[in-house]
């Protein structure tokens, strides 16, 4: 009998499940050695994912906070913050002035107003994978904000069983909107959806707490384009 692709990536997929530990920390579907020797300022330092991360955490000076003990930092991508810069910013600007062709740079951002949007992803307690279920539970960031955090199976169809019952399970960072809306929310009117963010890489243990790290697609602030 033959398989198809999807069968197989999924065979190897559950394969990847059952031989590593349990406590891996997962990029995607795929598990990893959790554990970092440094601080999660450190561990960002080591991936050029986080450039200008970085900065927008020395600029609004939350080395501190980012770094404090038993702290969890859900990360957003440079890809995150660019999307803020151009796809938002920039285009507010734009309309603001009448200006086409004005461009925003990120140096040019207020950072002292931005202080709590970063906080909004700092969390001052461990939220650990092991810890979250289909259920969810909402947890208070820096800013004073809630976010609703969950772990839910995949629900795209990129993924078929073949009679398996492992299939990949990720961390969904939710901005609510109104009341709390179900997994499959396409009744859910456009505007009144949550703002849900899936997590790529999840649990990994540095020396001061958890790191979880945004998708790319996800818009720093969850803010939207004008």
């Amino acid at each position: 009998m033959k398989l198809s692709i999807k069968m197989l990536i999924a065979a190897l997929l559950v394969a990847s499940f059952v031989c590593c530990k349990k406590d891996d920390y997962f990029i995607g579907g795929s598990l990893h050695n959790p554990q970092f020797n440094g601080t999660t300022y450190e561990y960002l330092k080591t991936n050029p994912l986080f450039d200008t991360l970085l900065l927008l955490i020395d600029k609004t000076g939350l080395k501190d906070e980012v770094n404090a003990a038993n702290t969890t930092f859900f990360a957003p991508t440079d890809y995150a913050i660019k999307k803020y810069v151009k796809g938002v910013v920039q285009e507010r600007k734009r309309l603001e002035t009448g200006d086409e062709n004005l461009v925003f740079e990120f140096g040019e951002l207020d950072f002292a107003q931005l202080k709590d949007s970063l906080r909004a992803y700092i969390f001052g307690e461990k939220i650990e994978r092991g810890a979250l279920n289909s259920t969810g539970k909402y947890f208070s960031a820096k800013d004073g904000e809630q976010r609703h955090i969950t772990l839910w199976d995949d629900p795209t169809s990129d993924y078929v069983s073949g009679g398996l019952t492992n299939l990949p399970k990720y961390i969904y960072f939710t901005k609510v909107i109104g009341s709390l809306d179900p997994l499959d929310n396409k009744a859910v009117p456009q505007t009144e959806r949550d703002m849900r963010m899936q997590v790529q890489t999840s649990g990994i243990q540095t020396t001061n707490g958890i790191l979880h790290v945004l998708t790319n697609g996800h818009t720093f602030t969850f803010a939207t384009a004008p």
